[in-house]
């Protein structure tokens, strides 16, 4: 069993050798530069903004539709 054991070890070692080792990197590679910002140009629209009505007005004429619906 011992003689197992050292046979195991003497065959199963890391290569220590020079040719075996991984190079170590000369240069960084240079950062990734940010990608430049488009200028974005608005221009409104030929009909003009949406203009939404007066909700204040819509919800008011809806409850009291709802009133009316519960007296009925």
């Amino acid at each position: 069993m011992e003689l197992q054991a050292e046979v195991h070890d003497l065959m199963c070692k890391t290569p220590r050798q020079d040719r075996y080792k991984i190079p170590a990197a000369a240069v960084c590679p240079a950062a990734p530069r940010k990608k430049a910002a488009a200028a974005v140009c608005i221009i409104a629209p030929k009909d003009g903004y949406f203009r939404p009505p007066d909700l204040e007005v819509f919800f008011a004429v809806a409850s009291r539709r709802r009133g009316a619906e519960s007296f009925s």
